[in-house]
């Protein structure tokens, strides 16, 4: 039987996973406005999806951040506008990843690592992405129905 987490530490690595993602945005140079000061959904230690404010909507979520044990990536925020859409849209992109790292393509949209690393990130890729397609499958993950996200 696992322990309760540490508010503490949970706390903790929360922070460090939304500074990662600032630094990860700035690197991107994605423009954008402020950044969820707590994740709109997470997995500690596993997973934090970030509600990342639009510029030309303040106030409106614009894009997705996810980081934690998994490759940190950002995507525009979809019609439906809830973090576990945006959890189903980085599950569907990285299956498509890794199928394409898998057949030795390069996806058009998305790449992580290099050509010589394919056979390596392909499968691990492959299963990040099937845990993300779970979770957002899963209604016992998620707390309530959701409304659109406001940042």
């Amino acid at each position: 039987m696992q322990d309760e987490p540490d508010e503490a530490e949970e706390e903790a690595w929360c922070e460090s996973q939304r500074q990662y993602v600032l630094g990860y945005l700035g690197r991107e140079n994605l423009k954008h406005g402020r950044v969820g000061e707590w994740p709109a959904w997470h997995v500690y230690p596993y997973v934090a999806v970030w509600a990342i404010e639009s510029i030309e909507h303040p106030e409106w979520v614009g894009w997705w951040a996810i980081s934690g044990d998994l490759p940190t990536d950002y995507i525009s925020c979809g019609p439906d506008g809830t973090p576990r859409a945006a959890v189903r849209d980085f599950g569907l992109r990285w299956k498509e990843v890794a199928a394409a790292m898998a057949e030795g393509r390069e996806h058009e949209e998305f790449t992580t690592g290099g050509p010589e690393h394919a056979t390596t990130l392909a499968p691990l890729l492959r299963s990040r992405a099937k845990i993300l397609l779970d979770w957002a499958s899963d209604d016992s993950v998620w707390d309530a129905p959701e409304a659109p996200s406001k940042a």
